[in-house]
């Protein structure tokens, strides 16, 4: 069955109940990069009944090794659940070979760098052809990252996001042995000899991961590197966003500590901003780690509250002011 875009093709594979949510499942297939197999799967997740009655939008973006199940699970449970049961029109994006998304031709090659510059303003101007208004954009951890060079790029101006939430996000982590010309040169040919990351293997995650992004993190990571690509320094571009951000740390997460979180905030410098740290001395009943500040029965109770606030009002209840202030706010 075809949908009613006149952007690109779009196919909807899939239309159900679940429970008190609806869910459809679209297949886009944008046409707008040089790989013509790219097709993306977004799943949009409502409540049943109020089909005609449609909240604001907000789009959801995994990290890495992940799928949609991250935000959704098949019981009706997360962060994608929790904001359609309070009004949003919720649409959880899965990237190139995640999930429902086929892998393309070119998936060996695929990284960041594709996603911010074809596929994240396809799925925007989609979105924005369905509902008629921009969407609100949050990121775990790697989909985090994509956002920001997204909107360092200038991919994701106003007129396809009002809004930017990172959870667990930065790239201001060093690894000091990739500073060294001969072992960033031994990684990227170790990496060079697989066509993927495994997941599982790893341990990460039920998805695997294109080595093409991995072989641009390094690039990111070695000596003079910088967070772009051949030609846009995101990074740089960070400093002309004006779309509110909101950048969430975890006081127990050692894969994206709260400091370098907080420093890929304080680049978005003319950005209303707002950073907010999930940990006992913030006043929460626990240290959250790197999955648990989302998926956990205490991100639940906590958390998810707090997203929904601040969609709704653009800035943090009164008791979170002060420390999003120290970050510029």
């Amino acid at each position: 069955m075809q949908s009613s875009s006149e952007l690109f093709p779009v196919a909807l594979i899939s239309a159900e109940l679940r429970g008190d949510l609806c869910e459809d499942v679209y297949l886009l297939k944008p046409n707008n990069s040089p790989d013509s197999s790219v097709e993306l799967a977004l799943t949009r997740v409502g409540q049943a009944g109020a089909e005609g009655v449609r909240g604001v939008p907000v789009v959801l973006l995994h990290g890495s090794f992940s799928n949609r199940r991250f935000w959704y699970s098949p019981k009706g449970i997360g962060l994608g659940a929790y904001l359609a049961r309070a009004g949003f029109d919720v649409w959880i994006a899965e990237m190139r070979g995640h999930g429902l998304s086929p892998r393309n031709e070119g998936y060996r090659d695929n990284n960041v760098a594709r996603y911010v510059r074809y596929d994240l303003p396809a799925i925007a101007d989609f979105i924005v052809e369905q509902t008629g208004q921009p969407a609100h954009w949050i990121g775990h951890s790697l989909g985090g990252v994509i956002l920001a060079a997204a909107l360092g790029g200038g991919h994701l101006e106003p007129s396809r996001a009002r809004s930017a939430a990172l959870f667990g996000s930065q790239i201001s982590r060093t690894y000091w042995p990739l500073k060294v010309p001969p072992v960033e040169w031994c990684a990227r040919l170790l990496l060079r000899a697989f066509p993927y990351l495994s997941g599982r293997r790893l341990k990460r995650g039920p998805e695997d991961e294109p080595i093409g992004l991995a072989l641009e993190t390094l690039r990111w990571l070695r000596l003079f590197g910088r967070f772009g690509d051949g030609d846009r320094d995101w990074w740089a571009g960070l400093a002309q966003v004006r779309v509110p951000v909101l950048a969430v740390a975890a006081a127990d997460d050692v894969q994206d500590p709260a400091w370098a979180c907080r420093k890929l905030l304080e680049q978005c410098s003319v950005a209303p901003r707002q950073f907010l740290l999930l940990g006992k001395d913030q006043g929460f009943t626990c240290d959250f780690g790197h999955i648990e500040m989302l998926v956990s029965k205490e991100a639940q109770r906590e958390v998810w509250p707090l997203t929904a606030y601040w969609l709704q009002h653009l800035q943090l209840p009164g008791e979170f002011v002060e420390q999003a202030s120290a970050a510029g706010a």
